[in-house]
């Protein structure tokens, strides 16, 4: 990272939060999305010792990073990895690769029985599921829990010990239910203490930030865009199979499987696209309706999921997941002009480096 860069890395323990240190980073790319983990890539470089024997301190899989901008956090989450260099003139660099504090429920597996039988807000149930994460003190990453309002949408849920489900797998499968929900874990700075939090956000349907859109113009702020349709990634019925129930030994071990869902798509004249989908944890046959509904919701017809890259400037605020943007292009395509409001779901940052600008790709679906 630039000596002129906006950006600044601090080094923290990952269960405590205690600041290690603060060190150049250079060459640094980073992005974060609603649903899943985003990631850092960046190179510490290692003149000297002195320098050498403050990056030992950074040790994958136990310390976090955050990039600050600003005051404001712009980026958190874990180094998982990283690769130690020498070049031919012995210049040393350690490069990493971190990954959103999200991704720590990817590294942890349910190793107990946890049964809802009682239809309970689907919110909470994804809270049980990181407050389970979370108790003991050594798988606690300090995330901390929302209060946003419930969903209206109750379900049952169970995950048993020795079926070694990801926790992340077990959010996942719950949030892509028909009527489900968005998760994310978002970084920032207490206002009044200015300590730094990781809390969980989640939103039914949607996760959504703010109260007025952000403009964003070209000729103007915008710099690039790209609309891509894609139907190979989409469909107009959609069926979800699950665990093989077989109480007859002698019979051929069948998995269950949810109805066929049709999308209204094909009665206005799309063709039939089929879209299926594997669930070897789901054994409820209404689990697998619902998810099958919802996968169709998703990806009905054509994908769409348009991009556009901005210049970052003062009026762009960290906070931008769950946005809403205003859109206002003219061009050759659009003569008369395109003026159309989008949900921002995807952020990919490129720090200002050796005369580049400082810019973002917004990832975006429709508000």
């Amino acid at each position: 990272m630039a000596l002129d860069t906006p950006y600044r890395a601090i080094f923290c323990d990952l269960l405590t939060d205690q600041t290690i240190d603060i060190l150049p980073l250079r060459d640094v790319q980073f992005d974060d999305y609603i649903g899943k983990a985003g990631s850092l890539s960046g190179t510490i470089p290692i003149p000297d010792r002195a320098i050498a024997a403050r990056v030992h301190q950074v040790q994958e899989g136990r310390t976090a990073v955050y990039l600050e901008r600003g005051g404001d956090l712009w980026w958190g989450g874990i180094i998982w990895t990283s690769t130690l260099q020498s070049n031919e003139q012995g210049v040393m660099t350690l490069s990493i690769q971190a990954a959103t504090f999200d991704s720590y429920a990817g590294r942890r597996r349910i190793r107990e029985n946890i049964s809802i039988t009682t239809p309970t807000d689907q919110l909470e149930i994804a809270r049980t599921l990181w407050k389970t994460l979370q108790k003991n003190a050594d798988g606690n990453i300090l995330v901390k829990y929302g209060e946003e309002p419930p969903s209206l949408v109750n379900r049952t849920a169970s995950w048993r010990t020795g079926d070694e489900t990801l926790y992340s797998e077990a959010l996942d499968q719950l949030a892509a239910l028909d009527t489900g929900f968005e998760h994310q874990i978002m970084v920032y700075r207490d206002p009044v203490s200015g300590k730094r939090i990781r809390q969980l956000r989640l939103g039914a349907p949607k996760i959504r930030t703010g109260a007025t859109d952000l403009v964003f113009d070209r000729p103007g702020t915008i710099l690039s865009y790209s609309f891509p349709r894609d139907a190979t990634r989409g469909g107009t019925t959609a069926m979800a199979r699950g665990a093989s129930i077989n109480n007859n030994a002698a019979a051929e071990s069948r998995p269950l499987f949810s109805g066929e869902k049709e999308s209204p798509l094909l009665q206005a004249g799309w063709p039939r696209i089929d879209l299926s989908s594997d669930h070897n944890e789901i054994s409820d046959k209404a689990t697998l309706e619902k998810t099958a509904a919802g996968e169709l919701l998703q990806a009905a017809g054509a994908v769409v999921i348009p991009e556009i890259t901005i210049r970052l400037g003062g009026v762009v605020p960290p906070a931008l997941l769950g946005r809403s943007a205003r859109i206002r292009i003219t061009d050759e395509w659009h003569p008369s002009g395109l003026d159309a409001r989008y949900r921002i779901v995807g952020v990919k940052v490129r720090p200002p480096e050796r005369g580049r600008p400082d810019t973002a790709e917004l990832y975006l679906e429709e508000a």
